[in-house]
């Protein structure tokens, strides 16, 4: 909505946030002020607008946009605090490294990147008819919230009046690293898909641009203050509770647990709200400022920049074993053997936000990272591996990231199962969830391990028909949600669940949780409580424990953020090959006995465990990454008792029990839970594991009659919104 202020007038800024008004005060070079007359050479321009493309290499978009010589094209950056939502203050910082780089690049190419702040929508409308724009090149996307950007950039320019005939037109690209001839047609399961043997493209090269002659100002960028006081006061209402998103659950856990003087196994040193994280970080740094540095600061852990600084330090990374006297290059393998807390976790830490913003192309990254192998080996590839372990680690992330795209785009042409999935983007990584249901008190259900939302499948509906709005979120590493190679633990996902609640649906929920999701739910009430309306647990994981005066927390829990400086110093708490065989081994006996097994948890109603539960959880098993979230289990110490989750939470608790589960002593669950948490109610059913799954009538109506009889007790939600 900025763009085109200063010609346009104050009046095309009634709707516009506080922010525009007070950036033009210090900033009022980010606007463009051109008329339709300037347009020259006769040919309509063409717009490429950027949003998380930021390279001019291996850029579809950009090679179409100039392949016509008369063609003026326009490149275009919006500031929408809409797809910048999630981004924390380091991607920001990186994004503006990432533009100043991309605004440079065209410069020398006689263009230059246009910069604004505000709604796309409006932004991309008034440009195109000061430029009279035939076509708006810009890239696919997965993500729900930049989704619905995209389609109100297309209604506004579809019904917007323009001074020709015809409005633009809009011209969705992709750059995918493998040659599909279409979605539809494409398997769902990763074994499957691969037994195509489809081809991979060649990366594009950069094209040649025409000169940006159309008298735009085409405005300079903000700085990192200025971009953060603008998102700050883009703010609605119920975005009062990001702050919520900045203490660890690590650092509120050990508050707790001193506020209470409860004694723990662990030493409770960090003062209060401070996060063990920043002393990871720091602990990272070299120490001296490097010239030429891949990083922003001697404590960050992620590559800069542009394109050339990023394919220079994925040089750097790839020659890791080759040593080298480059003083940058040997910052960088420091902050490798620092990341690397998994075999191959480094890969990601270093360059997942570049990959992230566009500053690099998937395919670019594999086609260098072959490259590179196949020079090594006289041109060969050998079928039993990767000569170095940073070729694996890149080739691995890069074709786990392109699987869990293929997955989330494919769900926007090929409609599956009942309700309509959307993703989310936390961390750089993709989730999956749904949302049913348009008024009622907000309800969120987190399934088990190696489940997924669709486990849920006979509730979901059930409640949004009852009168809810219902959410079901696939956790990390699960279902279609992406497998990262990072550490799997309880408040990885609890953290996850917090920012879901505070970015998605933005308002106090009814958490519901199975099994390990059940537990999660309770970690995730019992440091946030203000984000629960109430917790309901389904045969949940955790136990009771008397008294609690001591909590034997894991070190894996209270000092995971550590582990990496005992890697650094010690070479301790990585992955070992016994873990990751043992791991192979139970997904290769899984995948052969998953119905059996499956059929014991459900002992009522073993006809419950159909072709598609069975499919969906046998699909997910071959997904790139399985094999770490299946290491996971070797980790897990479910060592916070749910009785101190209960207190800490202090809200209305409701335990619906199978009493048949063979995985949890029910009887002895039930009486410990009437023992020592006499608020908690406790519901028993004549079922097993899944009781939501196995007799969802049953657990549908306890549900409903749990959300009525609390309806009148919720905390003060925030002014209502609209949900993404």
């Amino acid at each position: 909505m900025a763009l085109l202020a200063l010609r346009l007038g104050h009046h095309h800024l009634l709707h516009a946030p506080p922010a525009h008004r007070r950036l033009r005060s210090c900033s009022q070079r980010l606007v463009v002020s051109c008329s339709a007359a300037q347009v020259s050479g006769g040919a309509a321009a063409a717009v490429v607008w950027f949003k998380h493309d930021l390279r001019v290499d291996d850029h579809p978009g950009l090679v179409a946009a100039c392949a016509e010589r008369r063609r003026p094209v326009v490149p275009l950056y919006v500031f929408d605090r809409r797809i910048l939502a999630g981004y924390s203050d380091t991607m920001l910082e990186l994004l503006l490294f990432a533009l100043k780089d991309l605004k440079s690049t065209l410069k020398l190419q006689q263009s230059d990147l246009l910069i604004a702040l505000g709604n796309a929508e409006d932004v991309v409308l008034k440009l195109a008819n000061e430029v009279q724009a035939g076509i708006i090149y810009t890239e696919e996307e997965v993500e729900h919230s930049v989704r619905s950007v995209l389609a109100n950039v297309e209604s506004s320019v579809s019904n917007g009046l323009f001074t020709w005939v015809n409005p633009p037109e809009i011209e969705v690209w992709s750059a995918p690293l493998y040659g599909y001839k279409s979605l539809r047609e494409l398997p769902a399961s990763r074994d499957q898909f691969l037994k195509e043997k489809l081809p991979m493209p060649t990366p594009l090269s950069f094209p040649t641009f025409p000169a940006l002659n159309v008298g735009l100002d085409t405005g300079s960028l903000p700085t990192l203050e200025e971009l953060k006081i603008f998102l700050k006061e883009s703010r609605m209402p119920q975005d009062d509770w990001v702050p919520t998103k900045s203490t660890s659950a690590r650092s509120i856990l050990k508050a707790t647990l001193r506020q209470r003087k409860i004694k723990s196994n662990v030493e409770l040193s960090v003062s209060d709200g401070e996060n063990i994280e920043d002393i990871t970080t720091n602990a990272g740094a070299s120490g001296r400022r490097i010239k030429d540095s891949f990083f922003a600061s001697e404590n960050s852990l992620e590559v800069r920049g542009g394109t050339d600084i990023t394919l220079d330090a994925l040089d750097a990374y790839l020659k890791y074993l080759e040593g080298t006297g480059k003083a940058s290059w040997q910052e960088l393998h420091d902050k490798v053997r620092f990341a690397e807390t998994r075999d191959g976790a480094s890969f990601y830490t270093l360059f997942g936000p570049a990959i992230q913003l566009g500053v690099i192309s998937r395919r670019r990254v594999y086609h260098e990272t072959i490259q590179y192998e196949r020079d090594r080996n006289a041109g060969f590839l050998s079928p039993f591996g990767y000569s170095t372990p940073t070729v694996t680690s890149a080739v691995d992330a890069i074709c786990s990231l392109e699987w869990s795209w293929l997955l989330a785009l494919k769900s926007k042409v090929c409609i599956e199962g009942k309700y309509p999935l959307k993703f989310w983007r936390w961390k750089g990584y993709l989730i999956q969830y749904t949302s049913v249901g348009r008024e009622g008190p907000a309800v969120l259900l987190v399934h088990g391990f190696g489940a997924s939302l669709q486990h849920f499948r006979d509730n979901i509906s059930s409640m949004a028909d009852g009168g809810h709005r219902v959410w079901a979120i696939t956790l990390l590493g699960f279902g279609r949600s992406e497998k990262p190679n990072v550490d799997y633990s309880e408040l990885l996902w609890s953290e996850l669940l917090r920012d879901f609640i505070v970015d998605v649906v933005r308002e106090p929920v009814h958490l519901v949780g199975n099994s390990i999701g059940g537990y999660i739910c309770a970690i995730a009430a019992g440091l946030w409580p203000s984000l629960a309306n109430s917790l309901v647990l389904l045969n949940s994981a955790g136990s009771v424990v008397p008294s609690y005066s001591f909590i034997p927390l894991s070190k894996f829990l209270i000092m995971e953020a550590f582990t990496t400086v005992m890697t650094h110093v010690f070479g301790e708490g990585r992955t070992s090959w016994l873990s990751g065989l043992q791991a192979r081994l139970l997904l290769l006996f899984l995948r052969s006995r998953a119905g059996g097994i499956l059929k014991k948890y459900y002992p009522t109603r073993t006809e419950r465990v159909d072709k598609p539960l069975v499919d969906e959880i046998i699909r997910a098993s071959y997904d790139p990454g399985a094999t770490t979230v299946i290491e996971s289990i070797f980790n897990f110490n479910l060592s916070i008792p749910l009785n101190f989750l209960f207190d800490s939470f202090g809200g209305n608790i409701l335990v619906i029990q199978g009493m048949k589960d063979p995985l949890i002593k029910s009887k002895s669950f039930v009486s410990m839970l009437r023992e020592h948490c006499s608020k908690v109610q406790i519901r028993e059913l004549n079922a097993g594991h899944a009781p939501h799954d196995e007799v969802p009538d049953e657990v549908n109506s306890l549900l409903s009659e749990w959300m009525e009889v609390n309806k009148t007790e919720l905390k003060p939600a925030l002014e209502k919104s609209k949900a993404i």
